[in-house]
């Protein structure tokens, strides 16, 4: 029994040493970069074009920094969640809106994420109302838009079928974009 404890308590220590590690890595590569930037003009120049330009591409983040550090959390592979909805938005009708889709659903129906990723922007979009833009796990942004009762908040990671929000009224718009080029709807939904 007593060796059991010891060896979880090995297992925590060893975790939290990697955890702060990572965490110490990263922020010396950032003070790194921060110097560059303060010593080299045209860096910065470029790193403010990059910023402020362009959008940033969490996802991307996530992966360069999961290959090169691996993740910053031990995750016990036995407890695996298994998505309580399936992931289909159930509509009756559909038409081209805008860039995206208008769907005509159901009275308050319940909206779930068509895939894992990071919500980037909670608010009012003209010409789509209440709108939650999440960032997919495969580079695609998401648009859900008309939609209500979310406690969801910017930065949020979202996984493929939790719920979103529900319905506004009896219709959603979607819309799906990558690299700042809206995509054809009929492809995800």
């Amino acid at each position: 029994m007593k060796e059991k404890k010891i060896k979880e308590k090995l297992v925590l220590k060893k975790g939290i040493s990697r955890a702060l590690n990572k965490i110490l890595i990263s922020i010396i590569i950032f003070l790194i970069g921060m110097i560059g930037v303060k010593k080299n003009p045209n860096l910065k120049k470029n790193m403010e074009k990059e910023i402020y330009e362009k959008n940033i591409s969490f996802i991307k983040v996530k992966n360069i920094y999961k290959k090169y550090f691996g993740d910053i959390f031990v995750i016990e592979k036995e407890k695996k969640v298994e998505p309580v909805f399936d992931e289909k938005i159930n509509y009756y009708d559909s038409k081209k809106y805008e860039d995206g889709v208008l769907l005509k659903v159901s009275k308050n129906t319940t909206i779930k994420a068509l895939e894992s990723g990071i919500i980037v922007f909670i608010g009012q979009k003209e010409k789509y109302g209440n709108t939650i833009i999440l960032e997919q796990v495969n580079g695609i942004d998401t648009f859900y838009s008309n939609i209500t009762n979310t406690n969801k908040k910017i930065y949020d990671y979202i996984e493929k079928g939790e719920i979103i929000g529900e319905a506004k009224d009896d219709k959603i718009i979607l819309a799906f974009q990558k690299d700042g080029k809206f995509l054809d709807y009929q492809k995800y939904i």
